[in-house]
């Protein structure tokens, strides 16, 4: 009942201007970290690994405007999903080297966890004429699970596949055309990761790029999104060079100091509010 409900809510919030959704995200969000203790603690435990330099109130404030970015850019699946698609296209502005994504080249987009992500998927859908594969992740809750599903593969040709579905089926949807897009810079556990920096501090991280791409001779071309007041510009950034270099590590780390780039120009629209460190390496104690 609840998940049909809050379903609902998000429907309505589609038939709103965007400046009354992205007002009442910032309520919300402010409402969030008053009483959200424990995941305002991730954020500030998170902003203190990775921004030492930052000041207490530096971290309060980004912590703030994390809270907000996150409910605000959860509120927006609401008319990314449900309005009409001439409104979904003008909020979304998809800018750079688009050109990297045309053809058939085997491509692969680093997609990393912004709290527009769902925004650019949606925004490459649309308005990218390929073939898009989508590691898809089962929700518990099977109504809501059907909507992000729908939500997530409402544009073009967007295929997604489950983990269970294996390697090679994903490498020659890959080969076939298909444009897959990878989020590997979240904390999956320590057995399949590999341990390198993030902010100088060891992380454990999927080093799934640097293998998809070497299996499927695939370039890699990062997309940022960015939360604006208009809606949301997707930057889709050159295609890395030398990469995959054959060494697993090396391209782990590099995607790990790419990202910092990324987060640098907008630290409080990245998903901090993730245990990214919860895993530590062997005789380290927790941080959280």
């Amino acid at each position: 009942m609840m998940s049909r409900l809050g379903i609902l809510f998000l429907r309505t919030m589609a038939l709103l201007p965007l400046r009354w959704v992205r007002a009442l995200g910032t309520a919300l969000g402010l409402l969030l970290y008053v009483l959200v203790f424990p995941r305002r603690r991730v954020v500030d435990v998170n902003f203190r690994l990775c921004f030492p330099q930052w000041s207490a109130a530096e971290r309060r404030r980004a912590t703030r405007e994390v809270f907000i970015h996150v409910v605000q850019s959860f509120l927006d699946r609401g008319w990314l999903w449900h309005s009409e698609p001439e409104v979904v296209q003008r909020r979304l502005k998809v800018t750079g080297a688009v050109a990297d994504l045309a053809g058939n080249e085997p491509t692969i987009v680093f997609l990393p966890h912004f709290v527009g992500l769902d925004a650019a998927v949606t925004a490459l859908t649309q308005q990218v004429q390929r073939r898009f594969l989508g590691i898809y992740t089962q929700q518990s809750n099977k109504i809501v699970d059907e909507w992000v599903f729908k939500g997530r593969h409402r544009f073009g040709d967007a295929r997604g596949m489950s983990r269970s579905e294996g390697v090679r089926d994903l490498i020659a949807a890959m080969r076939a055309g298909h444009i897959m897009i990878l989020l590997p810079d979240m904390n999956f556990g320590a057995e399949e990761s590999i341990w390198v920096p993030f902010y100088g501090v060891p992380a454990a991280t999927l080093p799934s790029l640097s293998r998809f791409a070497r299996l499927g001779r695939a370039k890699v071309v990062p997309v940022v999104p960015q939360l604006t007041p208009e809606g949301y510009e997707v930057r889709v950034l050159d295609a890395w060079t030398n990469f995959p270099s054959g060494n697993l590590e090396a391209d782990t780390a590099r995607m790990n100091e790419q990202l910092e780039h990324y987060i640098d120009e907008m630290p409080s629209q990245y998903y901090w509010v993730h245990k990214r460190f919860k895993s530590r390496p062997p005789g380290e104690p927790g941080v959280y």
